[in-house]
């Protein structure tokens, strides 16, 4: 079989990167190892209940008929319709320490206000931070170097708001140990502090609904069940892609979003003095979390508990690095599905924390082990959430819980890092001539990110 273009990986970006391609009459076909759509963010069904894989908040929210923005962009690029989605916005966020809560929403004047009341000398330096990051491009390739604690620095004077402000783009973004690199900083403080949090009724699986839906009505091709072996090449280029099932197919050019590392080694060639410019290898992601999952039987708002996102640290030095233990209990993030701005209930609550973790530390258990350890510290990660909000516990009708592990299986992601390697490949080109990459390890994180990721990648190389 022969394409213009395949697409490794059915995630957010190789589903826009494939819309987008389809748009232009190319044949594309998209290749999925899992059973299932999504990569990163997706969703499985258990008991009964549907639940969500990754999405927590859609991040880059602006209300209908807002012009500017990636969310606005992306929606022209892919030709869809902002109802189509259907976001709804958030009720209200908390950055939660020992002894301050700084409040936010999708007006960034609530979060000035909160920042005013307790932090008051720190005002000047905080808008002086948010013109200077303004002019940063969300939607370039090029790499904007540095790190995002010297930029935050020279305008922050009080250790305890820098690490606040760190806690939730870390959190939702932080490839990169203790720190992040200043282009992908712009992004997540605008994405989070400027834009704000939405997410569809029926959460991730309606946004993969209509991707797919698009990615098909335009001709694209999806095979699910079909990872790659390996990637032949030729004279500097892509000559041919060996399945799983050992058939072959052959295309122009190829698009993965399997990640940087997942990618090289796919290939056959080694990387030499001669391609060593887009080839090198880039250092593994080594931040893994976990996430608990707690169905309740009522609703949060129903026993006090009011706050979207929560994302929590329990002293004023916010450490966001691998922990030597399974889990750190030291901070994470709170969600409730439940508190957006619905016009119907979601009939049960739902309450997902999600903390740092240490994939090796799970990797070394046997089944029964990895069972037992997952029981214990599902525990001990609500009972460190509880600091935070209202307990809950008793409220707990079902539960589930993912690890470092469970991402590395599903997802072929090594070492489970969610957020991929530290160090990003922003123009997207490799060692092969007609061989690109997407999504994390391009640069672009979260779901608006990933999107957008696909759409650039495509435009820039398989379009032009």
């Amino acid at each position: 079989m022969s394409y213009d273009a395949v697409i490794i990986g059915a995630g957010m970006s190789g589903l826009a990167a494939g819309i987008r391609l389809a748009h232009y009459s190319k044949r594309v076909c998209i290749l999925e190892q899992h059973h299932a759509i999504g990569g990163l963010n997706s969703f499985y069904r258990q008991r009964g209940r549907t639940l969500d894989v990754g999405l927590h908040a859609l991040t880059n929210y602006v209300p209908k008929g807002t012009k500017s923005g990636p969310l606005s962009r992306l929606l022209r690029h892919l030709r869809l319709t902002w109802d189509e989605l259907a976001l709804v916005p958030q009720l209200g966020s908390t950055i939660a320490f020992p002894d301050i809560r700084l409040n936010f929403n999708n007006h960034f004047e609530l979060f000035v206000s909160e920042v005013r009341k307790f932090f008051p000398r720190q005002i000047d330096g905080l808008m002086s931070l948010v013109n200077e990051l303004l002019d940063y491009d969300q939607l370039g390739l090029g790499n904007s170097g540095g790190s995002a604690r010297e930029f935050v620095r020279r305008h922050i004077s009080e250790p305890l708001l820098a690490e606040m402000i760190f806690c939730p783009i870390l959190y939702y973004g932080g490839a990169r140990e203790r720190d992040m690199e200043f282009g992908q900083f712009c992004i997540m403080f605008r994405s989070i502090f400027l834009e704000g949090f939405a997410r569809p009724f029926d959460g991730v699986r309606l946004i993969l609904r209509k991707l797919l839906q698009k990615f098909k009505t335009l001709g694209g091709e999806l095979r699910l069940r079909t990872g790659v072996r390996r990637i032949f090449s030729k004279f500097g280029r892509v000559e041919k892609i060996q399945l799983t099932d050992g058939t072959e197919v052959v295309a122009k050019n190829v698009l993965s979003s399997a990640g940087w590392s997942e990618t090289m080694q796919l290939c056959d060639c080694p990387v030499n003095v001669d391609n060593i410019d887009h080839g090198k290898q880039l250092g593994s992601g080594q931040l893994g979390f976990v996430e608990t999952i707690s169905v309740l039987d009522k609703e949060p708002k129903q026993w006090g508990h009011d706050r979207t996102i929560v994302f929590f640290n329990d002293s004023g030095n916010f450490s966001y690095e691998k922990p030597s233990s399974p889990v750190d209990l030291r901070s994470g993030v709170i969600c409730s599905p439940n508190n957006f701005d619905y016009t119907e209930s979601l009939g049960e609550g739902l309450i997902r924390i999600t903390a740092l973790a240490n994939f090796d530390r799970w990797k070394g258990l046997s089944p029964e082990e990895y069972r037992k350890e997952k029981l214990l510290w599902y525990d001990k990660t609500l009972e460190s959430a509880i600091r935070f909000m209202p307990d809950f516990r008793k409220h707990v009708v079902d539960t589930d819980m993912f690890t470092p592990l469970t991402v590395s299986r599903f997802t072929g992601r090594e070492n489970g890092a969610i957020y991929g390697t530290p160090d990003k490949k922003y123009d997207g080109r490799t060692h092969l001539e007609n061989l690109y990459v997407c999504g994390t390890d391009q640069g672009m994180i979260g779901i608006i990110g990933a999107i957008v990721s696909g759409i650039t990648i495509a435009n820039q190389y398989l379009l032009n």
